[in-house]
């Protein structure tokens, strides 16, 4: 599947209401030894009405003792069986990170999502995977960091 279709199913996220993941993140892989931590996630999802586009944000505290050079994002649905490692997170999207401390930096993914992007993606849930990356070279792959469900 190429980035421009996972990049397209991203953007046609059709879920009515805000679902709110805080903390989730369940198995996990990372650097050995790696001190890069994702922790204190949210996900939420507004749909588009009307003429008004809905948003997809997905908002994580990213840490290690070098500072974060980076977080990479795919939204995916569960019923696509896609299941990305981490080998596969280093060609998808950027969130925007910001850092609050020399360690510790707040990473949002944010995608604007319109009524037409809404309609052509697949009903149920959906998750969210993410792969850290430190400024010493450290990563932390969290597979399911987020999730969500699209209902129309």
């Amino acid at each position: 599947m190429s980035k421009r279709i996972l990049v397209s199913s991203l953007i046609g996220v059709g879920v009515i209401g805000v679902v709110a993941v805080g903390g989730f993140a369940m198995a996990s892989t990372s650097s050995p030894d790696s001190k890069t931590t994702v922790k204190d996630s949210s996900t939420r999802y507004v749909g588009p009405t009307g003429a008004r586009a809905g948003s997809l944000t997905f908002t994580t505290d990213v840490s290690d003792d070098s500072g974060i050079r980076g977080l990479k994002v795919l939204a995916w649905p569960a019923s696509s069986k896609l299941d990305p490692g981490a080998a596969e997170m280093r060609h998808v999207e950027s969130a925007k990170c910001r850092s609050v401390s020399d360690e510790k930096s707040r990473c949002t993914y944010a995608l604007k999502v319109t009524q037409k992007d809404a309609d052509e993606l697949d009903k149920g849930a959906w998750h969210i995977s993410a792969l850290a990356t430190a400024k010493d070279g450290d990563t932390k792959f969290v597979p399911r960091a987020g999730a969500f469900d699209v209902t129309r």
